[in-house]
């Protein structure tokens, strides 16, 4: 069995490229992001990968604030999200409607989209969107960038239920490196395993992959499951209904019964909660 490595997040260059590469390393952030969801494995994968891309690409945002990303179609697996910060704090939740026979991911979500949304704390909300139109999460977010921000970008994702990971290699905008240069660092970044990702500490992955390269690695950052739920936010969220509809499920239940879709934390109120002692 491996061991599990930080969860964190590793930034890093390189001397004789315009190329900026990220490594991130999920385990028991991940394994929360899971826990009493009962997804099927395949689910779980799709989950993981999505959350480890959620972490590379709000280390890529200039601003402070927060990033959704979602996959929606019509298939089996209907609605996939994850929202992280700068923080590097995130969660996350998939839908699943149906049985699914099919576990390739364009079977299993069907006709449908990816929908990345970025809020800056000060600043315009800014949406992209592009079709389902790949075999892999990677590939949904390589063509996000093809699309939106024409930016040379190579994502490697990894999931198993367990342990989740990811590595990203992007052109820098005003960055002078060739095809060539950018189709050699992702040459040897294909040589990257799960099982090294998993439980190798992030610097060695890195040594193992660019020995021959001058790389700067920047301080790692902590990454964490983070539900951002509270009694009272869902209290103000239950607001939103109708008194008669409050005092109808008090007289039948005797307290109303929330539970987050995130972390599935139970809230319970009673009439005292709502001023109807």
């Amino acid at each position: 069995m491996t061991q599990p490595v930080n969860d964190q997040l590793l930034r890093y260059t390189f001397a004789e490229h315009d190329v900026r590469g990220e490594l991130v390393q999920l385990t028991t952030s991940y394994q929360r992001l899971l826990q009493g969801h009962s997804y099927p494995a395949a689910v779980q994968r799709v989950l993981g990968e999505l959350t480890a891309a959620v972490s590379l690409l709000t280390a890529t945002l200039k601003f402070e604030g927060h990033i959704a990303v979602q996959i929606q179609g019509d298939g089996p697996l209907n609605f996939v999200a994850v929202n992280g910060n700068h923080r590097q704090e995130f969660r996350g939740i998939a839908r699943v409607r149906s049985e699914i026979i099919d576990e390739s991911l364009p079977a299993m979500i069907g006709k449908g989209a990816l929908i990345i949304t970025l809020t800056p704390d000060n600043g315009e909300r800014y949406q992209g969107v592009v079709d389902i139109n790949a075999d892999s999460v990677a590939q949904l977010i390589e063509n996000y960038f093809a699309q939106s921000e024409q930016l040379a970008t190579k994502l490697w994702l990894f999931a198993d239920g367990e342990h989740a990971a990811g590595m990203l290699l992007q052109k820098l905008p005003s960055g002078e490196t060739t095809e060539e240069g950018f189709e050699h660092l992702t040459v040897l970044s294909d040589t990257l395993t799960a099982a090294e990702v998993y439980a190798l500490p992030g610097e060695q992955v890195l040594h193992r992959l660019y020995h021959e390269e001058q790389v700067h690695l920047y301080p790692p950052q902590p990454v964490s499951f983070v539900c951002g739920c509270s009694r009272e936010k869902t209290l103000e969220a239950l607001a939103s209904l109708e008194p008669a509809e409050i005092q109808s499920i008090l007289q039948e239940h005797g307290e109303v019964v929330m539970t987050c879709d995130y972390c599935l934390t139970e809230y319970r109120y009673s009439a005292e909660d709502f001023g109807q002692a």
